[in-house]
């Protein structure tokens, strides 16, 4: 059986005054997607897909120069659209998240509900399945919220423990066919 790795990009270049959805990665997150490039290898990943936002791109790039794969570009891989939301301190942004999760028919924070980023980002998922039927895993390079989301509608996870526990880089492993999580990889 097929397996999909979801993979949360490195640690961006944080900027306050930049909006989050155009942060690039900094130097620690450039080592920090060579780590998890060493993770993956040997894995017989066949395809990588990647979110067009810069931080995940340049994770999957890292990752795709080290597995000698090219990165495909999807815009709907996207995080939940947060494009209206100015920086904010942190303590604040995890109570408005937890929220989110809580209410997913809710517009509690952006620009989508949790419900319209899953059903967005599950939708580039299963084109992505559609068209990669064969036996070799896939990778998408994404972004924690619609990771989350996916997880908890496809392997039953509680989203926002599994949102505040992956790290910057991190990834979790599901079966293609019945959403069963085979391994999950918080830090690296």
């Amino acid at each position: 059986m097929a397996r999909l790795f979801l993979i949360k990009h490195a640690r961006p270049q944080i900027d306050p005054q930049v909006p989050s959805e155009r942060w690039s990665l900094g130097p620690e997150g450039r080592d920090a997607a060579t780590r998890l490039a060493d993770r993956l290898r040997g894995r017989g990943i066949g395809r990588l897909y990647t979110s067009t936002e810069p931080k995940a791109l340049e994770t999957a790039q890292i990752v795709g120069q080290s597995l000698e794969l090219s990165a495909v570009e999807l815009p709907d891989l996207h995080e939940h659209d947060r494009s209206n939301v100015p920086h904010m301190d942190t303590r604040e942004f995890i109570s408005l998240m937890a929220l989110f999760f809580k209410q997913p028919d809710r517009l509690v924070l952006g620009e989508e509900t949790a419900d319209e980023a899953y059903e967005r980002f599950a939708a580039a998922i299963d084109g992505i399945l559609e068209r990669e039927s064969g036996d070799a895993p896939v990778a998408v390079v994404s972004h924690g919220t619609v990771i989350a989301l996916l997880a908890q509608h496809r392997a039953k996870q509680d989203p926002f423990a599994v949102w505040r526990r992956m790290g910057l880089p991190s990834f979790m492993v599901l079966e293609t066919r019945d959403g069963l999580l085979v391994e999950s990889c918080d830090r690296l």
